[in-house]
């Protein structure tokens, strides 16, 4: 999505009470049943703009405690990956979970990456996994996590034939009848990657997933994506929490009395890019939840703009062939 592409339209979702509590959770009520923000993808379905990544989940309990803020603060996206090891744990907490937030499976969105280990002609076994350890029939975004395989070095030339493989696969999956891949995409790729996918792809991928923050605007994949009817989502919005103490950051936030991580949720969310902010925390689940209830100045998202130095906090792709 480009930066002059319109605000996306809302998806609206009745959200009715909380039917009972759980035995092991204090849940507490839902605090706005106020439409979820969302952006259209080229599938015709909608993503909403604000999802929680389960990275930092790593057992059962984590899991539920951070699904039911998530839920509780109105997120209705969940992003997991096969390298996460917390698929089936993301599973149980929303078989759980839903019924006791009045929700049903239709009302969330789920997003699982294909790992490294699986690049290539395991991409189908690695996808059908993730199905199995979700406990779903079918994942709304399945992603290529990783342009490279493991197991091989970056400057390999499988690396390519490999991807292309996974892209083909699950090409298939997403085409067959029964659906189990609503919609499909890439992670982690450079414009160079996303161009040799666009050239030789059947089906063009629905979200690319990448680094995105003020320090790492993605000028150029942006711009790429816009053109291509890709929509662009943002990970690491908050540098891998290197930015909450960013002098400009901070003053900023405390101009709005908003925190550090609500302001640079917020200047991505203002520009139509989905977000996925992670914690284990309950407490700052729900504060990162909550930025659809202020705007930034035109003045504001400028000065942040300006922050761009292209600095990476994450993986870096670019050494992949």
């Amino acid at each position: 999505m480009s930066e002059s592409d319109p605000q996306p339209s809302p998806l609206t979702l009745s959200i009715p009470p909380i039917l009972s509590s759980t035995p092991t959770l204090s849940i507490p009520p839902i605090l706005s049943s106020s439409p979820t923000p969302s952006v259209l993808l080229n599938t015709g379905a909608r993503m909403p703009l604000l999802g929680l990544g389960t990275y930092r989940l790593r057992d059962l309990d984590d899991t539920l405690q951070a699904v039911n803020a998530a839920l509780s603060t109105g997120y209705r996206s969940f992003d997991t990956a096969s390298v996460y090891r917390n698929e089936a744990d993301l599973g149980r907490a929303l078989r759980h979970l839903l019924p006791k937030h009045g929700l049903s499976r239709a009302d969330v969105f789920i997003t699982s990456k294909l790992g490294p280990k699986d690049q290539g002609a395991r991409a189908r076994e690695g996808a059908l996994r993730s199905l199995e350890l979700l406990d779903l029939d079918y994942i709304d975004l399945y992603l290529i996590h990783w342009p490279g395989t493991q197991g091989l070095g970056v400057g390999d030339k499988r690396n390519p034939e490999n991807r292309a493989q996974s892209w083909a696969e699950l090409e298939e999956l997403h085409a067959q009848g029964q659906g189990k891949l609503k919609a499909i995409g890439v992670s982690n790729y450079t414009p160079g990657h996303m161009k040799e996918l666009l050239e030789g792809c059947c089906v063009t991928p629905a979200v690319l997933q990448v680094e995105f923050h003020p320090r790492l605007s993605q000028g150029e994949m942006r711009r790429l994506c816009g053109e291509k009817g890709v929509c662009f989502q943002a990970y690491s919005s908050l540098g891998t929490g290197s930015l909450l103490q960013d002098p400009l950051v901070v003053q900023v936030a405390l101009g709005y009395g908003r925190t550090p991580a609500q302001v640079l949720l917020r200047w991505a969310v203002q520009q139509g890019v989905p977000v996925l902010p992670k914690s284990s925390h309950p407490t700052r689940v729900a504060e990162n939840g909550r930025v659809f209830d202020f705007e930034l100045t035109a003045e504001d998202m400028e000065r942040l703009g300006g922050m761009d130095c292209g600095q990476k906090y994450c993986w870096d792709p670019s050494q992949v062939a």
